[in-house]
């Protein structure tokens, strides 16, 4: 399957790298040993000690064009393990300040003690390096396409790993979880740009270099819709986001310019020719909007849209000649198929399990311990999640099963439609309603005449000359030599016949649908209602008792709903604070600094779990008890307010409603068939009409010039024979 353009001269983005001041780790965290654990310590780490100084020193070096990049995200990776090992093993270490510089705006920088910060900003640039190499890589060879697309999937997990554990308040914008997302979604779309560029290499078949396709442009959407919006919408320089918003436009042409060749092949021409159309204005806004993107990526835009263009004037050429198809509505077009080929790789070379940097600092039994307790903080965690999960959703089908609270809103404001119901019956009212089928019933009729008209006026042409050619063929018999006017009219009649068959056949399509447009009317006029909702059945306050009781319920109804309300949201809080204290939690120093057994020191560090998990007791309960309570207050609102009848009663009317909206629908769609039916069809007629024309004319000059060339012959052979 070759491709409609080449994406493989298309350039990808790599990221760039974020750059540091220098920070002197070897005093710091020789300080920081000597005061936690002891100076003779800090003596037996000096080897350590140096060796991440080294380290440091080296990362803080920007790298140049002799520098493997390969070499610098070894360098990266044994870094993080380093001061992963130092966070793990030396306790929480916020002491030291680093100082990092935005990737994408050199001018921010972020100043923060504490060495997750510095743990964020080294994994960015492991994921920028991956990143780079996907770029250098060459993408004409099967093995540089390999490499580019393991790459960019590595890049990818490394973002997706940031977006999920990295978050530092106070850091730069491209620490955001926001960016990094939205990095990742990059890398995925560029990776599955690379197996589109395999796929297409491969010949594979249309459609599945279309779904390939499809999934790169959507990676390239995903991208663009973050990267346009707060934080990031005025972080990166216009090039990139013009790059990502081209490309997602160019992968969704691409995709629909393929799956419009599987279509022409099963002469789906209608459904081919609202693809190319849909997918060339969206290229096209996309192109006008996009600035300063590349040149070579806007000459691949070019090239497909223009061949796009094509396609779309050679699909509509031969429906309105050959196919005459219906041409659905853009609205009515299923989405794209897609194949996700790309996918975040595991994060590589980053466990310190086996790292033996400060072994002498952290004893084996200090990582049981550690892990030992992680597990009880989990068991605790998982416990308390359960619980408001549950009470979530007995909450959540207890008011459905109560029509809580719908049933409020319907006596305090009126009864209403569903949004995507209302919008259905406005948008035919719009169109003129009910009534408005009958225009178009008229300017069937009339299109219908006029296309009767043209066969008729077409006939008796070719008739005529028939007739004639007939007479002289009598007159003069063998002499009259020029062919029969049914031999060369044949093709006309043929096609004059085929069109009047369509036109039968049409005109009981006609008589079908006007019956059914008749039938239906009375349930139609449903629809003349404006507002919609009068057509409802109206929920009433009842007869105000002497005590004014029925609004008291309603009132306390209300009342314990909103509680109902606070509590959920207290529970979604406590939820929060719960999860926001374990990721605080860290008894490393402790655990290292053997004050206390471990029992008891666990059972002492759990504790501080128990305020929250109370809380979070206490508002179940409530709630378990406000859901007793509502259902009480509902049964005694239900019945004051009739409100078994109403809901009988409305469900009846949002039934017609749906009916009418259906059949109109269906009366329509049939009306506008017919109509692009009879204007096709009257197009065809008039070419007929011009050809059958052209033909009468031409036959009659020859007619009459042969005529005269026998007259002439029969003058001289009577005054050959008189001599």
């Amino acid at each position: 399957m070759a491709s409609t353009s080449s994406s493989q001269a298309m350039p990808f983005l790599s990221i760039p790298e974020k750059k540091t001041s220098s920070v002197d780790l070897h005093k710091l965290l020789r300080d920081h040993i000597s005061a936690y654990f002891s100076s003779h310590d800090a003596a037996a780490s000096e080897r350590e000690l140096s060796l991440v100084r080294q380290m440091r020193s080296d990362l803080e070096k920007q790298p140049n064009s002799s520098t493997s990049l390969n070499s610098r995200l070894d360098l990266l990776r044994r870094y993080f393990r380093a001061i992963s090992v130092i966070e793990r093993r030396l306790g929480c270490v916020n002491s030291i300040s680093f100082t990092w510089y935005d990737a994408f705006r050199s001018n921010k920088k972020s100043s923060l003690k504490t060495i997750g910060f510095e743990k964020a900003a080294v994994l960015f640039n492991i994921g920028a390096v991956h990143s780079q190499i996907g770029c250098t890589a060459e993408r004409d060879t099967v093995e540089g396409r390999k490499v580019a697309y393991a790459e960019f999937q590595k890049a990818a997990g490394v973002f997706r790993l940031m977006k999920e554990n990295a978050a530092v308040a106070g850091a730069t914008v491209d620490l955001s979880p926001d960016c990094a997302g939205m990095l990742e979604r990059l890398m995925l779309a560029q990776a599955q740009e690379c197996m589109f560029d395999k796929v297409i290499a491969d010949a594979k078949g249309a459609i599945l270099c279309s779904k390939v396709a499809k999934q790169a442009g959507s990676f390239y959407s995903e991208a663009y819709s973050t990267i346009t919006v707060s934080p990031l919408d005025q972080h990166f320089d216009r090039a990139w986001v013009s790059q990502v918003q081209l490309k997602a436009a160019f992968f969704y042409a691409e995709a629909a310019t393929l799956y419009c060749t599987d279509l022409h092949e099963k002469e789906d021409i209608g459904e081919e020719i609202a693809r190319l159309k849909l997918a060339i204005s969206s290229l096209s806004d996309a192109k006008k909007s996009a600035k300063g993107a590349p040149s070579c990526l806007l000459e691949a835009v070019s090239k497909l849209e223009n061949k796009m263009n094509q396609n779309l004037e050679k699909a509509v050429k031969e429906n309105n000649q050959v196919y005459l198809m219906r041409v659905p509505p853009v609205g009515s077009l299923s989405e794209l198929p897609a194949a996700v080929l790309a996918q975040p790789a595991s994060v590589e070379g980053l466990d310190i399990s086996n790292e033996t940097l400060f072994a002498n600092l952290v004893p084996e039994s200090g990582k049981k311990s550690l892990s030992k307790y992680t597990d009880m903080v989990d068991d605790v965690i998982k416990i308390q999640l359960d619980k408001i999960k549950l009470i979530k959703e007995v909450s959540k089908v207890k008011l459905q099963e109560m029509g809580l609270p719908d049933s409020i809103s319907a006596v305090e404001n009126g009864s209403t439609l569903p949004a995507e119901q209302k919008a259905q019956v406005e948008a035919i009212q719009d169109r003129g309603g009910p009534d408005g089928l009958k225009v178009e019933l008229k300017q069937l009729k009339d299109l219908r005449r006029v296309n009767l008209e043209l066969m008729v006026q077409t006939e008796e042409m070719l008739q005529k000359e028939e007739k004639e050619d007939s007479q002289y063929r009598a007159q003069y018999k063998e002499k009259w030599e020029r062919p029969e006017s049914g031999v060369l009219a044949k093709n006309m009649r043929d096609r004059l016949s085929k069109y009047a068959e369509n036109l039968k056949e049409a005109g009981v399509s006609d008589l079908r649908i006007e019956n059914s447009m008749r039938e239906n009317f009375v349930t139609l006029t449903i629809l003349d209602n404006r507002p919609i909702e009068s057509a409802l059945p109206s929920l009433a306050r009842p007869v105000t008792y002497l005590d004014g009781s029925e609004d008291r319920t309603l009132g306390t109804l209300k009342q314990s709903l909103t509680q109902l309300e606070t509590h959920a949201a207290q529970l979604e809080s406590l939820e929060e604070k719960l999860k926001e204290l374990k990721t605080k939690d860290d008894i490393l120093p402790k655990l290292l600094g053997g004050a206390s057994s471990e029992d008891d020191l666990f059972k002492k560090e759990i504790e501080k779990y128990n305020p929250i998990c109370e809380e979070i007791s206490k508002h179940i309960e409530i709630i378990e008890q406000l859901l007793s309570q509502i259902q009480a207050q509902n049964i005694e609102f239900v019945n004051q307010f009739r409100l078994v009848e109403y809901k009988i009663s409305f469900e009846q009317s949002l039934e017609q409603i749906r009916n009418a909206v259906a059949k109109f629908r269906e009366i329509k769609e049939n009306f506008s068939e017919g109509i692009k039916f009879y204007v096709s069809l009257q197009e065809v007629l008039n070419n007929l009409k011009q050809q059958s024309s052209d033909f009468v004319m031409t036959r009659s000059i020859q007619c009459h010039e042969m005529v005269e060339i026998l007259k002439k012959k029969q003058g001289g052979w009577r005054i050959f024979g008189n001599r």
